[in-house]
């Protein structure tokens, strides 16, 4: 079963060029006012009762109690007393539709993620046309996540050390934010990748190569670690209980190395085959895609997936094993970023945030360490990119309107009363309307089409 998992996530990406609406025309507001409401500042894991926040253009400007935050007479008011405001969620391991996807399907991706309060995606796979895409969002052209983006990346097509030198370089020059390792990657070819990135200032993420190995991505300090690749494979996780002394142990030393993980734990456990097709294709969210796009992910699942995989036994080890290494790494202080791989396999976007939540906690972690993973320390991993993750002054806007603490239901992060993107405003209106519009559309009856297939 060695490297399994990431063998099957190279293929899952498979999203089809069918025109999904994209009717995005949210009035821009320059000034907004959050009044009475508690704050999440993520800063730490206080509730600031009673709070108003105000936010001009893209920035939060103020932040007090009511009686002391003078609200100019000017400002659009959200009234939100007895209502939960927090940071917006990120996506670090998100992926955007291929070169060759109309423009409407593009961006009613992107509009999936804000529905669900995703105002930031980190893209882990670079194709023609994102760096394009980015620039089109960061000029407010398209209401979307701010995108972070890794470029095309390195697997077992570079054959070299020059060649690894020069793609770092080309990438670099591109303007991608970050390199995306790929299975197959040389151990020769990966150090070149990792003394070049350092020298030119590019920082670097993505799979263990199986030549690689773990220890040696952790003392070559590869900044994050996706799907916790390689984790299992150097504790023999998938044929026993793992001692807990062995996580500890590897938790402690995935610490001192700063390396960064990014679980993404349901796309797994879908692609263990441990999550039934029938229950996978009953997910109400598969609406919002095309139909097309739930048949390629049943016929890979039904086709090539399912029958090659081992025994349930030997599945349900590595994924015991792989929630008792989250709760580990989580207990022994390592950075843990939120992501779920979206969209693969049966993974929406924005929507899959929540069964992510659920595995988490499930693995044991606390509400406020899920919720940090996805806001405050997200903000920490692009400190030198922009000021976000947490509500505070001269922070970029991006918030989620809840009408519970998720602090005490991690669940209550579910079906936002309003969602705010680098300063724009979208209610729970905005968002249902959108919502409806992607799912009447021909091309989005995606359930009722996967229900009727076998």
């Amino acid at each position: 079963m060695r490297r399994l998992v990431f063998l099957l996530l190279q293929s899952l990406l498979v999203f089809t060029s069918v025109t999904v609406i994209a009717d995005h025309d949210v009035t821009r507001r320059t000034l907004v006012a959050f009044v009475d409401a508690s704050i999440i500042p993520m800063d730490s894991s206080r509730v600031l009762t009673g709070h108003t926040v105000i936010v001009q253009g893209d920035r939060i400007t103020q932040l007090g109690p009511k009686e002391e935050v003078m609200v100019p007479a000017e400002a659009f008011v959200v009234r939100a007393s007895r209502k939960y405001l927090m940071p917006g969620i990120a996506e670090m391991h998100g992926h955007l539709p291929e070169v060759g996807a109309p423009a409407g399907l593009v961006e009613s991706v992107l509009f999936l993620y804000l529905a669900n309060g995703v105002t930031t995606v980190r893209g882990m796979k670079g194709s023609p046309g994102q760096l394009e895409l980015r620039e089109r969002v960061n000029r407010g052209e398209i209401v979307s996540p701010t995108l972070y983006l890794a470029g095309p990346g390195l697997g077992d097509w570079i054959r070299s050390a020059d060649e690894a030198e020069r793609r770092v370089r080309e990438e670099k020059a591109a303007g991608w934010d970050l390199l995306k390792v790929h299975p197959g990657l040389t151990r020769e070819a990966y150090d070149a990748m990792v003394r070049t990135a350092r020298e030119v200032g590019m920082r670097f993420g993505g799979h263990i190569p199986a030549e690689v190995g773990l220890l040696h991505a952790l003392e070559m300090r590869q900044e994050t670690i996706e799907h916790l690749d390689g984790y299992l494979e150097y504790l023999d996780g998938y044929k026993r209980s793992v001692d807990q002394r062995d996580l500890d142990a590897i938790a402690r030393r995935t610490r001192e190395a700063g390396v960064w993980i990014v679980p993404t734990m349901s796309v797994v456990q879908a692609a263990l085959g441990l999550v039934p097709i029938d229950t996978l294709r009953g997910y109400p969210e598969l609406k919002y895609l095309p139909m097309a796009q739930v048949k390629e992910w049943t016929d890979l699942y039904q086709q090539r997936i399912y029958p090659t995989l081992p025994d349930k036994p030997v599945r349900e080890q590595a994924i015991a094993n792989r929630r008792r290494l989250v709760k580990a790494l989580s207990d022994n202080g390592v950075r843990i970023l939120f992501g779920t791989d979206s969209p693969q396999l049966f993974n929406v976007p924005g929507f899959s945030i929540h069964r992510e939540i659920g595995l988490m906690a499930g693995a044991g972690m606390a509400p406020c360490e899920i919720l940090r993973s996805a806001t405050k320390n997200v903000g920490e991993y692009f400190r030198d990119k922009d000021k976000f993750g947490t509500i505070t002054v001269g922070s970029r806007a991006d918030l989620i309107l809840l009408e519970k603490n998720p602090l005490k239901g991690i669940a209550n992060i579910a079906n936002p009363l309003g969602v705010m993107v680098r300063g724009r405003w979208l209610s729970q209106e905005d968002i249902r309307k959108k919502l409806t519009a992607i799912s009447q559309q021909p091309s989005g009856e995606a359930s009722k089409a996967s229900k009727s297939e076998s």
